[in-house]
């Protein structure tokens, strides 16, 4: 078959890149060990970028290094797929984990989590993925009023994208100066490019380990990218439906498993937060890079992906504010909406 080849070699992208993702996730977790930051920091942020890494530097390295359109296309995939992904799949999965562990757990199917923190980064993933989807149908709109050079269009895209990485870069801040307890090194993996060895390791072995991890995420990602616009025209089927299917449920679905075992564990927090953490993550800096680098003319399908995302994390935030409390039954919706918007998809394909 024609996209046999192509697809065997996109298949293997994807297994550098989350090679990659691994040795990187233990390289961050040690950076902040040595760095003594608070484990929130760590988990909600160190560890929710290293995670988010393989999804965000696929469109990156689509759009930036590859480019044309079939590839613009993967990328604005890419960009939009993680969240829709995190706030439908990765809902779901932690739901029904709650549902699935329910009797050995101490509170059963309602969720030990802080609905405060966990609301605040809902609030936050709303409010800036809202802005950012919103911006796509301003700058059609200013592009056939003034075209795409014109100073206004050009205003509006730097605007849009400042106020994402400003939003995300005061989110990271809020993390970073709350009092919590720091991370501990016990409860890490070693590290992999110290194993077997005695004692901490040194930072000069972390860094290389993230660095060797970052080059290896780029390199499957250039390998990923150019081998599914090939099979995307040998399946007729348009690069940013298949990337926003494939992308985001490749590159990061399986990690967010680790929901299951923390559900059973009765660690709410972390199998939540870690997911609410990506969100806000894939809503700003991936984003900021699409408005500014591609057209972000969003058609149906990616504009619905955007807006199943938001009406998600709406509902949790919502059902957590009216409640007090977040039961695993809620997070179940996110598999409905996912459903929905595959007909939408293919609707329209």
């Amino acid at each position: 078959m024609e996209i046999a080849l192509p697809l065997l070699k996109a298949a293997g992208g994807l297994v550098i890149i989350l090679a990659g993702c691994e040795l990187f996730t233990n390289g961050i977790e040690w950076v902040g060990c040595r760095l003594n930051l608070s484990q929130g920091a760590v988990g909600s942020v160190l560890a929710a970028v290293g995670t988010a890494l393989p999804e965000t530097l696929v469109p990156i390295v689509a759009i930036v290094f590859i480019g044309g359109e079939k590839a613009h296309e993967i990328g604005i995939g890419g960009i939009l797929g993680a969240p829709f992904m995190l706030a439908t799949l990765g809902f779901t999965i932690t739901g029904a984990a709650g549902l699935l562990y329910a009797k050995r757990r101490e509170h059963g199917a309602r969720m030990a989590v802080s609905t405060v923190t966990l609301g605040q980064d809902l609030k936050y993933f709303v409010w800036v993925y809202a802005l950012a989807v919103a911006s796509s149908p301003l700058l059609t709109w200013l592009d056939g009023r003034m075209g795409e050079n014109s100073p206004m269009h050009t205003v509006v895209r730097v605007g849009v994208a400042i106020a994402l990485v400003g939003a995300y870069l005061y989110y990271v801040w809020l993390h970073m100066t709350r009092e919590e307890e720091g991370s501990e090194a016990e409860n890490l993996c070693d590290l992999y490019f110290h194993r077997n060895c005695v004692g901490q390791p040194r930072l000069r072995f972390i860094l290389t380990q993230v660095v060797v991890a970052l080059v290896a995420i780029f390199a499957g990602a250039h390998v990923f990218v150019s081998n599914l616009e090939h099979v995307a025209t040998g399946l007729s089927i348009s690069p940013l439906v298949l990337s926003i299917i494939v992308t985001p449920i490749a590159t990061e679905l399986p990690e967010k498993f680790n929901s299951i075992l923390w559900m059973r564990q009765g660690k709410d927090t972390l199998a939540t937060g870690n997911i609410t953490g990506a969100m806000v993550f894939q809503s700003c800096i991936p984003v900021a890079v699409g408005v500014t680098m591609t057209k972000w003319a969003l058609n149906t399908p990616a504009l619905a992906s955007a807006v199943v995302a938001l009406v998600s994390g709406a509902i949790v935030y919502l059902y957590m504010r009216k409640t007090g409390h977040l039961s695993a039954k809620v997070l179940l919706l996110g598999l409905p909406l996912y459903v929905a918007w595959l007909f939408i998809a293919f609707g329209t394909n």
